[in-house]
């Protein structure tokens, strides 16, 4: 296995609502099969699904599936694009779960829920430099 992550599939119940989110964020559809909404990322696609199929596909019932259990991390070049992020995140309709601000390891975070659950961090950590593109690694470019 490779060390990457090709796809991050959020299950989602009104799949409209969510793309219209993640649009309000500023990213953009890309074209997909019927029953499945994707963005593509920088080496990464995020595609809706609905929590219904996503748990049948599992093998799961839909209740076993939850949300908040993990965070998506969203990297920015400046502290102060913490607090320009998570304005427009609740601009879009998130809920704020913690608002921007410095953390005791030297950078700056904010938590939102997104409305379909999901929950998004938004970071800026002065060590690890994005690279010109966006990417991001732990090390930083």
């Amino acid at each position: 296995m490779e060390q990457r992550i090709s796809l991050i599939t959020l299950g989602v119940r009104d799949m409209e609502a969510s793309a219209q989110f993640y649009e309000s964020l500023g990213w953009k559809r890309v074209e997909s099969e019927e029953g499945i909404i994707a963005f593509d990322l920088i080496s990464q696609t995020i595609g809706l699904y609905p929590l219904e199929k996503l748990a049948e596909d599992m093998n799961l019932p839909v209740e076993d599936l939850g949300t908040g259990a993990m965070t998506l991390s969203h990297n920015v070049r400046k502290a102060e694009d913490v607090t320009a992020l998570m304005e427009r995140a609740r601009a879009a309709g998130a809920s704020v779960l913690r608002e921007a601000g410095a953390v005791f390891w030297g950078g700056t975070i904010g938590y939102f829920r997104a409305p379909d659950g999901h929950i998004w961090e938004v970071a800026h950590n002065p060590y690890s430099p994005l690279a010109e593109n966006g990417a991001f690694r732990w090390a930083g470019y």
